[in-house]
């Protein structure tokens, strides 16, 4: 079987039609059908940035109950769960607060979907349906970050197919506790701090003392900072070109190939190291390409940079939905 992992869509449905059309698939009038043989799985961040939220959301699910797809959980799922549930510790705020940034990250989505309406409602629900990981015979997939530490620390919060509870999202939303670490890990990445005193502003304008690394390198811990920080040229600029990568605690246990989203990768599509592949190539800008991988499940390695397919929305007509 080939499983095509189709990277972050964050609301671009026109593109989502033009990966899915490129790859084979036909709209049944329900639901879009895979060619035979083949089967997809969606890396998460569904919603949030683009102007088609609601119709990416009822392609996807209608993939999924027809069950000719699969999905796992991305951070913007969880955000927009976190962000629409009061914290019983503390029933005047929200899990995740409606601050100016968190609510422009997520205005997109409920400009479509307004905030305690039967359709957010609704939406919320369907969002609870979606793994946080999946693991098969032949692969791992998760958003971020494939730490099977964090996994165990959270697999008590979850369902027997790793589905988040309500309890799950309170738990894992309390900052700085053992069960917040873990959701980070495995919905965002590993970090480590930077060096004392130093600061650096994301691509969301909010000044960091943490960045992200490229997990997926092998001697993390024996290489500078500069060389395993996952963040854009001009935030590297920043850091001393001697400053050692100390302490990142974090070892992929797994033989199997891993497939992430999350990343904002630009440029021909490669894997990540012969292991680990993003199918996140920024489809969340008008200049970014929604990326695919087919995995063929009887030889999932080596991973291949020909395995990957992009659908270049600025070379074709657009295809509406």
């Amino acid at each position: 079987m080939i499983i095509d992992i189709i990277g972050d869509i964050h609301g671009y449905a026109d593109k989502l039609v033009g990966l899915l059309t490129q790859l084979g698939y036909r709209h049944n009038g329900q639901y879009f059908v895979p060619p035979a043989g083949h089967r997809a799985l969606f890396i998460g961040d569904l919603i949030d940035r683009g102007s088609q939220q609601l119709t990416t959301l009822e392609i996807v699910f209608a993939m999924l109950d027809a069950n000719v797809a699969d999905a796992v959980m991305g951070n913007h799922e969880y955000n927009a769960l976190a962000f629409a549930t009061l914290d019983p510790n503390n029933p005047q705020e929200y899990l995740r607060s409606h601050n100016e940034t968190h609510t422009r990250q997520h205005e997109a989505f409920l400009a479509e979907v307004p905030f305690g309406s039967k359709s957010h409602r609704y939406w919320l629900e369907r969002l609870y349906e979606i793994p946080l990981w999946l693991e098969t015979d032949y692969a791992c997939f998760v958003h971020a970050c494939w730490d099977v530490d964090s996994m165990a620390v959270l697999a008590p919060l979850l369902t027997a197919d790793n589905c988040l509870t309500p309890k799950g999202l309170v738990v894992t939303a309390q900052e700085h506790s053992e069960n917040f670490e873990a959701l980070e890990r495995v919905l965002k990445g590993v970090e480590t701090p930077l060096p004392d005193g130093m600061v650096m502003v994301d691509k969301e304008g909010t000044e960091r003392t943490r960045v992200r690394v490229r997990w997926w390198l092998e001697g993390l811990n024996e290489r500078t900072l500069y060389e395993v920080a996952r963040a854009p040229s001009s935030a590297l600029a920043q850091i001393p070109v001697d400053a050692l990568a100390e302490n990142i605690n974090f070892a992929l246990k797994t033989d199997k190939p891993v497939f992430v989203g999350h990343y904002w990768l630009t440029g021909t599509p490669e894997p990540l190291s012969p292991q680990v592949a993003c199918t996140d190539y920024s489809a969340a800008v008008d200049s970014g390409y929604l990326t695919g991988y087919q995995l063929d499940t009887e030889q999932p390695l080596p991973l291949k940079a020909n395995n990957f397919v992009q659908y270049r929305h600025d070379k074709d007509p657009v295809i509406q939905s």
